[in-house]
């Protein structure tokens, strides 16, 4: 029913900048509560920024000043910015959707290395 893309991620350094993107795709009414979240290898995936069931930006402390989620309900797409990420920002990145079920995207790679 719900499809969701996730694109943009690759080897970034400490300091740089790299934007993701989540485009979604089906019968999705509302981008509202589309989340950002991350997993590194053996840990807990965390939650990293989203959109509130209000569609208010909100962000995780670890990330809160330098990350920024941008969004464009028309194309139905959500954007994290990450600004001067550090090594522990490496993870698999997936966007999140709660709809009349759970929608995940298959994920994309961050590797933040010098």
């Amino acid at each position: 029913q719900v499809q969701l893309v996730e694109s943009g991620g690759g080897l970034v350094q400490p300091g740089g900048s790299l934007t993701l993107s989540c485009v979604a795709s089906g019968s999705m009414y509302s981008i509202n509560g589309m989340t950002w979240y991350r997993q590194a290898p053996g840990k807990q995936r965390e939650l990293v920024a989203g959109l509130t069931r209000d569609g208010s930006p909100t962000y995780s402390d670890f990330v809160k000043g330098r990350f920024t989620l941008s969004v464009d309900s028309p194309k139905k797409t959500v954007y994290l910015q990450m600004n001067n990420p550090n090594p522990e920002a490496t993870a698999v990145y997936y966007c999140y959707w709660p709809g009349l079920f759970d929608y995940w995207g298959q994920g994309t790679q961050v590797t933040v290395s010098s």
